[in-house]
């Protein structure tokens, strides 16, 4: 990496913010106590935890003792997935979409070997889920729907409340991998309709290996781990003190930034989108532009694989896709499951901003792809 790279990939993780690196330092040092201690060093520890509990649910409408810390995004996925399927014994069925992130999908195989019935559902050409799909897969029997609610290569946000309404009125639960959509886009439980809704602290500027999950007031779980009653007994081991203060601090700083940082990324978003299109004829956008997070453009460009495309640019670190899948070269699954042919979806590429991308940063992030694509195609 050299002082004149374009970031432009806060969808795989984002940088530490200066407020959250600031406000964890101090319990990395002289605030060590173990937050379950009863001495001062102790009081003080569990204190900071609770500020934090309270500062994330603040962002998405929650009372704070809905709010379980955990090690992140995929560990929240596995507890509500499995935490659910493991109480609801009458009810042996899960319903999903065939386009979720690993830390869903591979749950929910892990399930369907484990005896429990399950349905994905498709998408339609606009990266939503197929309403009629839903409809017809939930029934009596389905315990769960999981869904992620913007997705994270597409950037699609799912119509989360009508999935909701769909979900309720078969008597079954819904739980949102919220990952991607929590700090980039309003985010309120009680709107949405959930039960329950996964957070991960690095996707928002605060550190690698924390996270939460959102539990509803009606929703029983199973935890995945045993050992002693930390986190209502839903997560034992001692909890991560500094990480999740700083969690805290990302979800403060997110609320009270939310809207001023949507309004730049729309901006800068469009400024990308505009300049590329300019430079590249064929060029294709996925999702509405309305019904994505308004930091992430998806492309497909024609004639090269995104792989080629960013080896030419090497000033440039974005992605052909979701950091966390295997099998990179592949054509993104997503994509196949809007329909799109295999050879052009091998040309897809995500573009995501930041709080610190620049105009600078658009402006040469165009420029080096144009001149990529055209070094591969003229």
């Amino acid at each position: 990496m050299t002082d004149t790279s374009i970031y432009l990939d806060h969808n795989a993780s984002t940088p530490v913010l200066p407020e959250v690196l600031a406000a964890m330092l101090p319990y990395l040092r002289e605030h060590f106590g173990n937050p379950t201690s009863g001495h001062a060093f102790g009081r003080r520890a569990r204190a900071a935890v609770e500020l934090a509990r309270a500062q994330v649910a603040m962002l998405v409408g929650a009372a704070p003792d809905q709010l379980i810390f955990c090690s992140g995004g995929t560990e929240a996925n596995n507890l509500a997935i499995r935490g659910v399927m493991s109480v609801r014994g009458d009810r042996r069925h899960l319903v999903t979409s065939v386009a979720e992130h690993p830390a869903t999908a591979a749950p929910c195989t892990w399930l369907e070997g484990q005896g429990v019935a399950v349905t994905r559902v498709g998408l339609g050409a606009d990266g939503q889920v197929r309403e009629d799909e839903l409809v017809a897969a939930i029934g009596d029997d389905t315990a769960l729907v999981t869904l992620i609610h913007a997705h994270n290569e597409t950037g699609v946000i799912l119509a989360a409340a009508a999935a909701a309404r769909l979900a309720h009125a078969r008597g079954a639960w819904i739980h949102l991998d919220a990952a991607q959509s929590v700090g980039k886009h309003p985010v309120e439980v009680a709107a949405l309709g959930v039960d329950l809704l996964s957070i991960a602290g690095h996707k928002l500027g605060a550190a690698k290996g924390v996270g939460a999950l959102y539990v509803g007031p009606c929703v029983t779980l199973a935890p995945l781990l045993l050992g002693a009653n930390h986190e209502r007994g839903l997560r034992p081991g001692t909890e991560n003190v500094a990480s999740i203060v700083g969690l805290g601090v990302a979800c403060e700083v997110a609320r009270r930034e939310l809207g001023e940082r949507i309004a730049r990324f729309l901006g800068q978003r469009e400024r990308l989108w505009r300049a590329l299109a300019e430079a590249v004829p064929g060029l294709r956008r996925h999702g509405e532009p309305a019904s994505c997070l308004a930091n992430t453009l998806h492309l497909r460009f024609p004639g090269v694989s995104g792989e080629q495309l960013l080896a030419r640019a090497p000033e440039l670190a974005a992605s052909t896709g979701s950091a966390c899948h295997a099998g990179h070269g592949q054509a993104p699954a997503v994509l196949l499951a809007m329909g799109v042919a295999e050879h052009e979806a091998r040309g897809a590429l995500r573009l995501s901003l930041g709080p610190g991308t620049s105009e600078q940063d658009i402006d040469g992030a165009a420029l080096a792809l144009a001149r990529a694509w055209r070094s591969l195609t003229m």
